[in-house]
């Protein structure tokens, strides 16, 4: 008979909702988020599926709104530090390094998980004398082309049928030179 090797849970961190979204992360960033499930994530935890019901009340539908959140949202101080390309580029980044989650942060209803990153856009726009108003539109637009070309990126769109292979880096500055320009 050939014995199992036992889990030790004293060398396992405590189950919580921060553990529980990075383990998700890691499904949908290395199998697709088809491949994530309770029972997957469980495992991946090393824990019973029902056990993260207890951090996750709401199930599946709390636990894809926590990646959202996580990958959306920008960190708190990075619009703060940067100027808006650098912003521009690392959210990008961030996006195409958790490609799985795009087309959740595109479909979902979920306005928290884009507030704080809008916020804190408008902040950098207003301290650099942008009127309130013209701020709040030019942080939805930026937000949105950085977005929408992620998505593209990750789809491999072609669209301008050209038969080279597409500079996504090139592509992407100069669209981010003409959305800066019109703020």
């Amino acid at each position: 008979m050939v014995r199992q090797p036992q889990i030790n849970a004293q060398n396992r961190a405590p189950l919580s909702i921060e553990r529980i979204i990075e383990a998700a992360l890691q499904i949908v960033d290395g199998q697709g988020l088809s491949r994530l499930t309770m029972r997957r994530l469980g495992d991946a935890l090393e824990v019973e599926a029902m056990a993260i019901y207890h951090h996750l009340p709401r199930g599946k539908e709390q636990l894809l709104d926590g990646l959202v959140m996580h990958v959306a949202a920008a960190p708190a101080d990075a619009a703060a530090d940067a100027d808006l390309r650098d912003w521009a580029r690392g959210y990008r980044a961030r996006l195409l390094a958790h490609a799985g989650v795009l087309p959740l942060l595109v479909t979902r209803r979920n306005p928290a998980a884009l507030a704080t990153t809008v916020a804190s856009l408008r902040e950098v726009l207003r301290r650099g004398a942008v009127p309130e108003d013209v701020a709040a539109v030019t942080a939805h637009t930026l937000l949105g082309y950085v977005i929408g070309h992620a998505a593209l990126e990750v789809r491999g769109t072609e669209e301008d049928g050209a038969d080279r292979t597409v500079d996504w880096d090139a592509r992407f500055a100069a669209g981010l030179d003409l959305v800066l320009r019109a703020a």
